[in-house]
């Protein structure tokens, strides 16, 4: 199948590539087109990151190591019949699956919906593209609690109030289940997120990349919140984590997830915040276990969802050299029933961009310490290469 993607793409590029070229520059895609009549367009791209990733264990005072690639895509996007109907694709050649494949139509002003499969609106971290993080990767908060891609429908709104205050809405209705699920949904997912932001818009788009690339003259500032209901929950994360076993099918829980975050920029700096609270609805979160009725509680878990909260900071500044500087605390604590451990992680990190995103090279160390368990050490160094 990868192999048939992959010569179907080669394909598609070299007719394009036959046609009109309008725009070739570094990381504006290797192919860049606009049919003659006006009537589509197309624009093709290719990135990937490499990664060195070192790890020291306290416990063991052991170092390991690996080198690997992290993430190698291909993605597209451009309109068909007319700039109101837009699509995007996103192809995930690493691991040989569709993450993305959208199409988006303005059908009235500040109206549009988008269909297919594509990132719900959750926490910002997760909005972000993996192409345009501040530090190397995501943080803690994002793995656990994220609620990341899924199949269905969003319908999008905005507005201003006086000259400046932008308000942004969006509702999603989703199958639950995630990336790439094609048996029938044993619920629903319902997503709601409203953004605020009172300084009026970002320039080109910064409210959804971390670093000041742009170096705001004006404070910029974004309010977001996001509320999620996932009903009969397949997976311990909702549309992420192991799926629950087939002997617990009949008490699949609802999850309930609620995000506020807050991202500003002025002049380098840059800062956001996040907030995370996910529970199960319906029954508890542990599905099975050994419980001590003296006790009153849980001693082991062997089947549970994964709630519970956390709290994710991040800064950084620019310097005029574009050299980047950027550290971030992460606290995450889950519901204490689930025995899952709380995590604390201190992140410090570099970053060098030579093309803005599409070209880079980004470093941190991380300091993560998590209840029960000897502190750990983690080293990266990565580059970002974005045609």
């Amino acid at each position: 199948m990868k192999k048939l993607f992959t010569l179907l793409f080669v394909g598609f590029s070299v007719a394009n590539y036959a046609q009109d070229i309008t725009n070739t520059r570094f990381g504006k895609g290797l192919i860049n087109v606009i049919a003659k009549d006006s009537s589509w367009s197309s624009k093709v791209a290719f990135r990937y990151q490499t990664r060195y990733e070192g790890l020291y264990d306290y416990s063991d005072s052991a170092y390991t190591d690996r080198a690997f690639v992290r993430r190698a895509r291909i993605k597209g996007s451009g309109y068909a019949f007319s700039p109101r109907l837009k699509y995007k694709f996103e192809y995930d050649v690493h691991n040989g699956f569709v993450l993305d494949a959208v199409v988006k139509w303005n059908f009235a002003g500040n109206w549009t919906v988008w269909f297919g499969q594509t990132k719900l609106p959750g926490n910002i971290e997760r909005v972000f593209s993996s192409q345009k993080l501040q530090l190397v990767d995501r943080s803690l908060l994002n793995s656990k609690f994220t609620l990341d891609r899924d199949a269905g429908g969003q319908l999008r709104h905005h507005f201003t109030l006086g000259n400046r205050f932008l308000v942004r809405s969006i509702f999603a209705f989703s199958q639950g289940e995630g990336l790439n699920q094609k048996p029938q949904s044993s619920g629903h997912g319902y997503t709601g997120r409203i953004e605020l932001l009172p300084f009026g818009k970002f320039t080109k788009k910064g409210d959804y990349f971390a670093s000041d690339l742009k170096r705001e003259e004006s404070p910029k500032l974004m309010l977001s919140a996001t509320y999620d209901y996932n009903q009969k929950a397949m997976r311990e994360r909702g549309q992420m984590g192991d799926y629950i076993s087939d002997n617990f099918i009949g008490e699949l829980r609802d999850l309930e997830s609620i995000f506020i975050d807050a991202h500003f920029k002025l002049k380098g700096f840059s800062f956001f915040g996040e907030y995370v609270n996910k529970v199960t609805r319906n029954g508890s979160a542990v599905l099975e276990g050994v419980y001590d009725n003296i006790l009153g509680e849980y001693t082991a878990v062997t089947q549970s969802y994964y709630t519970g909260k956390a709290i994710n900071l991040q800064m950084g500044y620019l310097m005029k050299s574009n050299w980047e500087v950027a550290g971030r605390f992460t606290q995450v604590t889950p519901e204490a029933i689930t025995l899952n451990n709380n995590i604390n992680q201190y992140t410090l990190g570099f970053s060098r961009y030579v093309v803005g995103h599409n070209l880079k090279v980004q470093g941190d160390i991380s300091l993560t310490q998590e209840d029960t368990k000897e502190n750990k050490l983690m080293f990266r160094l990565q580059t970002e290469f974005n045609f």
